[in-house]
């Protein structure tokens, strides 16, 4: 390693986006430690070092931290509405102590840059009652009104490094992720999002088959491929923009919507809606990105009809695999 060479920390490198992160700074000649409760699930390790450590733990924040100059903070408990909608206790006590502990570890061993990965989840549920709903702007996220456990932890958060920047000068950069989706990442077992579980229904459904739908379908949202979600991450990190910004498209579809396009990439046919009780989060939720390009000079590019094929391709291969008990 070169004298010169920045050292990166990635916590949550055991996850869907971390794992994407640590690949795109390898690319670019960082030098990264992965840190997550367990090693990425579908692929090898490629961060120069990966440390299996439990963040909820001051003592393993503090060793996680050290040494480096940057931390991109990812390290979260979190799925899909499924999840998140049934483990308010345990999600805002397992963040809440992740994020006090990582950041203040973080000052402590003298990270310069730290970036910290919120959520559109922040937003008020007031502002998304109809699924035909005016995109969100940064500055919507007050009066506070977040949905669950899990925005109210994530907006506390954003105030903290706030407070951190104000208070002891370290530059914290805020992002709120809309929905990420793309290969990699968890599909089954519960904690998979809407992209993800609806890949792997139709990949599991014969022609003439059914799957099932949360609700009545027409919930909307927009979609965030991964690749697109990184680069953005990468690029608000180098910025000196220190207030929350974003990270989506503003490409909105319903849940019907996107299982329809996911059908049409499998190149099924006669598959129909079975449409069940089930959590459906806020009924519509879209991302305003007018800061983001004025920011970043920049923008999401990869449209759902491209990101849902490569994620679908994946998904397709490794149900497949599951079943032939490979």
């Amino acid at each position: 390693m070169g004298p010169t060479q920045t050292r990166v920390l990635v916590t949550g490198a055991g996850g869907f986006i971390g794992h994407h992160l640590v690949t795109y700074l390898k690319e670019r000649g960082y030098w990264v430690r992965g840190v997550d409760l367990k090693y990425p699930e579908y692929t090898d390790v490629n961060a120069d070092e990966f440390e299996v450590r439990d963040l909820r733990r001051w003592d393993e924040c503090i060793a996680a931290t050290r040494n480096v100059d940057h931390v991109y903070a990812l390290a979260a408990d979190m799925g899909g509405m499924g999840f998140i909608s049934a483990n308010h206790a345990l999600i805002l006590h397992n963040n809440a102590l992740i994020n006090l502990h990582t950041l203040e570890a973080a000052r402590l061993n003298c990270v310069s840059r730290y970036l910290y990965t919120s959520s559109a989840c922040i937003y008020p549920e007031y502002l998304q009652t109809e699924a035909d709903v005016t995109p969100l702007k940064e500055d919507d996220a007050y009066p506070a009104n977040p949905q669950d456990a899990y925005g109210w932890e994530k907006l506390v958060t954003e105030k903290l490094c706030e407070y951190y920047t104000a208070d002891y000068g370290l530059e914290a950069r805020i992002v709120r992720f809309h929905n990420i989706y793309g290969p990699y990442g968890t599909y089954d077992g519960g904690r998979e999002k809407a992209p993800a579980a609806m890949c792997r229904k139709v990949a599991l459904a014969e022609d003439g088959n059914s799957i099932e739908i949360w609700g009545d379908g027409e919930q909307t949202r927009s979609f965030c491929y991964v690749d697109d979600c990184v680069e953005g991450v990468y690029r608000l990190m180098q910025s000196d923009y220190r207030e929350p910004l974003n990270l989506g498209t503003e490409e909105i579809v319903t849940i019907n919507e996107l299982a329809n396009k996911v059908i049409a990439v499998a190149g099924k046919s006669g598959i129909v809606f079975k449409h069940v009780e089930g959590p459906m989060g806020v009924r519509g939720r879209n991302s305003d990105n007018s800061r983001l390009r004025d920011v970043l000079r920049w923008e999401p590019r990869i449209t759902l009809d491209e990101g849902l094929p490569r994620t679908y391709r994946w998904i397709e291969k490794q149900v497949h695999t599951a079943s032939r008990g490979l």
